[in-house]
């Protein structure tokens, strides 16, 4: 592994500081953990997804950000799509199928001991409630012996409806303790993953409300 050191794209301490500008009348960020960030991987970070707004609120708590995954469909956006190459780092991922190109691009993020950031459900949840997580997370942690990072985020579902009720809603933002997965998921088959998949996803549940755990309740 190379001895990597915090990649940090042009304009990022900069626009963060603006962003925060931004958010501050908006809503009220309850964000805790942050000491558990990294600036170095290889470490993977997991939040859960529940809204296309989530990329704001954690480039606003972040000390370094990670390279991501983001929906192929994005890349067809040219403004959304700048921001997320340049910002986000994005490895666009076709969610259609098992995307082997990207994870072989995550794997090399982590190999050359960056940070990577990817939702291990694979997509939004359209009413906040945890989905049952997929197993690249869990690969890609068990190949490198990544740190995986929990990150649960909830309040920020329906912020239009606060706002329409001139609300300002609390977002929570919790960081949870890094770990690592057991050494035996080093040799992991794609049969043997999902019982790797439901420690990082409960270590994601266990920071959500309850009534928001879903399967991992």
């Amino acid at each position: 592994m190379t001895n990597p050191q915090p990649y940090v794209p042009r304009g990022w301490r900069r626009g963060t500081h603006i962003l925060r500008f931004i958010l501050r009348p908006l809503v009220r960020l309850d964000a805790r953990g942050t000491d558990y960030l990294p600036e170095l991987g290889p470490a993977i970070l997991t939040p859960n997804h529940t809204s296309t707004t989530d990329v704001l609120f954690m480039a606003a708590i972040y000390k370094m950000p990670p390279v991501t995954l983001a929906a192929d469909k994005w890349e067809h956006f040219p403004v959304v799509s700048w921001f997320l190459k340049h910002f986000g780092q994005a490895i666009f991922v076709n969610r259609g199928q098992v995307d082997r190109s990207a994870l072989r691009s995550a794997m090399a993020v982590l190999k050359e001991g960056r940070l990577l950031g990817l939702a291990p459900e694979g997509t939004r949840s359209r009413d906040g409630v945890l989905q049952k997580g997929h197993d690249g997370a869990a690969w890609l942690a068990g190949r490198t012996d990544a740190l995986i990072v929990p990150v649960a985020m909830w309040g920020h579902e329906d912020l239009t409806a606060s706002w329409r009720r001139l609300r300002r809603p609390t977002v929570h933002i919790h960081v949870g303790e890094p770990y690592r997965l057991p050494p035996e998921a080093r040799r992991a088959r794609s049969r043997d993953l999902a019982q790797y998949t439901n420690i990082i996803m409960r270590n994601i549940a266990r920071m959500l409300p309850e009534d928001q755990r879903g399967p991992y309740a």
